[in-house]
């Protein structure tokens, strides 16, 4: 861990160590049920398990390929102020990539549900780490040292917007200014992305900038006739199981993989949207909310 991350690490820690008990408190004070001890623990549990794995593949993969990547980087002359902004948008747009990966490729979402899994939302959910993402989140930064941003600063401007990430997981604060409703995310917008509604899955996947939802038709505002109810669309039968929580998606591929007989399928499996079946068996969240939509017209009518 280089000296940029341990001041971030000395500066973050105090942040949640009095944030997270003071929502706590409230919320137990206003009769919101927003923690239990259970998900809480399970929350601790996957991001102990994240960081281990983190801590250990961004020596020996994470800095590894971006350094080797670096090396072919092309010459760019940045002013240091235009260098961080431009590092700072960049790096949220390749996060917003491999997060709209995550949530459209089955293969990749058997990772990242672990982290949508929880019923409960609030600051600690944001610890609630999708445990074997370090395997392959360092190749989206690629493109950043190729235009010569140093691979400390990559590695370090994730950790910094890491932060933010975490603190907008909470059902405490409601909606913020438009301003900043417009441009950033904000709890409303990630309790939108946590939300297992049909019109609000996977949307709004931005880290810091919720613009990129905008410009790519993802983002959806939060609706008060449409309350966000936590969790995903088919619940985990052993929740609290310390290796199921991690590997039920994995065992539900293993199924499908084993009762579909052709390769193309076998493939799709892998590859198409979580929800795909061979058979229409199960659905995708776009064909769940297209079928959601014709309802509603009809309804209205």
């Amino acid at each position: 861990m280089d000296l940029q991350e341990q001041i971030l690490l000395l500066l973050s820690i105090p942040i949640y160590a009095i944030l997270i008990p003071l929502e706590i408190v409230l919320s137990n004070f206003k009769h919101h049920k927003f923690y239990s001890w259970k998900e809480t623990l399970v929350n601790i549990y996957l991001n102990l398990l994240n960081t281990g794995i983190d801590l250990l593949l961004r020596i020996f993969i994470g800095f590894a390929i971006l350094n080797f990547f670096y090396q072919y980087h092309f010459t760019i002359n940045w002013h240091p102020v235009v260098y961080w902004i431009i590092l700072l948008l960049g790096e949220d747009l390749l996060f917003w990539i491999e997060h709209y990966v995550d949530h459209s490729v089955r293969l990749f979402w058997a990772v990242h549900v672990t982290h949508h899994s929880s019923p409960e939302y609030n600051l600690t959910t944001g610890f609630r780490s999708s445990v074997l993402m370090p395997v392959y989140k360092y190749l989206y930064f690629i493109p950043l040292v190729l235009l010569n941003f140093r691979p400390v600063d990559v590695v370090f401007m994730y950790s910094a917007t890491q932060i933010y990430g975490i603190l907008v997981h909470t059902q405490s604060v409601k909606k913020l200014p438009d301003w900043i409703e417009f441009f950033f995310v904000t709890p409303s917008h990630h309790r939108v992305h946590h939300a297992s509604n049909i019109p609000y899955l996977d949307k709004n996947m931005g880290m810091v900038f919720i613009i990129w939802d905008r410009i790519f038709g993802t983002f959806q505002q939060e609706t008060p006739d449409e309350v966000p109810h936590y969790g995903i669309t088919k619940p985990i039968e052993k929740p609290f199981h310390p290796v199921h929580i991690v590997t039920h998606e994995w065992k539900e591929i293993g199924k499908d993989l084993k009762r579909s007989k052709s390769f193309k399928d076998k493939f799709n499996y892998l590859f198409r949207s979580p929800g795909w079946s061979h058979d229409g068996s199960t659905k995708t969240s776009k064909m769940l909310q297209a079928e959601y939509l014709r309802e509603n017209a009809v309804n209205a009518k």
